[in-house]
């Protein structure tokens, strides 16, 4: 997911909305100013999860969602 996040708080606070999430095991941030939000879990609703940060940090879009199997 793609999240407009301009400063350090903003990040943190993203990282907490999503940390608290139902279903989700580890998020991360990616890209060159660290505005990609990496979630992993199981079972994980991704239109709420982009609703709830949306309300709480700002813009926000998905970017893939994709399913890992494991091997």
């Amino acid at each position: 997911m793609k999240v407009h996040m301009n400063c350090q708080k903003c990040r943190t606070k993203a990282l907490k909305v999503v940390a608290a999430a139902s279903g989700v095991n580890s998020v991360g941030l990616e890209g060159e100013e660290k505005d990609k939000l990496v979630v992993i879990g199981d079972g994980v609703d991704v239109v709420k999860l982009t609703n709830s940060l949306r309300e709480k940090v700002g813009h926000t879009d998905i970017i893939s969602l994709a399913e890992v199997k494991a091997s």
